[in-house]
């Protein structure tokens, strides 16, 4: 058979066993898929969502190191890829890590707040709170529409350039 065209249909299998609640077995699939095709940057990225849905989080980092060290991953991929270790490194306790991983995620992708949001909740749990809080002020200023806010944009940036140490 074509391995493209099985690799394609078996990862949609594992795809839909996570989507579908079913992360152990997802695990399993994507686990043999890895095996099978080790050079395959996706392949690793899906492995490690799983891994990270099914609370194995350990695993999950070592699939997201190899999914940001092979070529291939979309820009979409990349980001969630980066976001998602980022996380699990945070969650794991490795705060530097997971705050140098979420810094180059905002460096590479500025036009998605999550990766702000992400990254302060890492800067927090790392123990700069100040930092954590002047990068929620900035992302609250920067993304909401609300009127109550707009109104004091003003005095909002400038304590987040306070707590950034700007």
């Amino acid at each position: 058979m074509n391995a493209p065209v099985e690799l394609d249909r078996e990862m949609r299998e594992a795809i839909g066993l996570r989507d579908g609640g079913q992360f152990e077995q997802s695990c399993a699939a994507f686990q043999d898929l890895a095996r099978r095709f080790p050079d395959s940057a996706e392949v690793s990225f899906q492995a490690a969502w799983s891994h990270d849905r099914a609370g194995r989080e350990e695993e999950a980092c070592g699939y997201y190191e190899r999914a940001l060290q092979l070529p291939g991953l979309s820009r979409e991929d990349l980001q969630g890829a980066l976001l998602g270790l980022g996380s699990t490194y945070r969650v794991l306790g490795r705060h530097d890590e997971s705050v140098a991983t979420l810094e180059r995620a905002v460096k590479e992708f500025p036009d998605f707040p999550a990766l702000r949001a992400f990254l302060a909740i890492s800067y927090f749990s790392a123990g700069s709170q100040e930092k954590a809080l002047g990068i929620m002020l900035n992302l609250l200023a920067d993304t909401s529409s609300d009127p109550s806010v707009e109104e004091y944009l003003r005095p909002i940036r400038q304590y987040a350039e306070e707590f950034l140490g700007h």
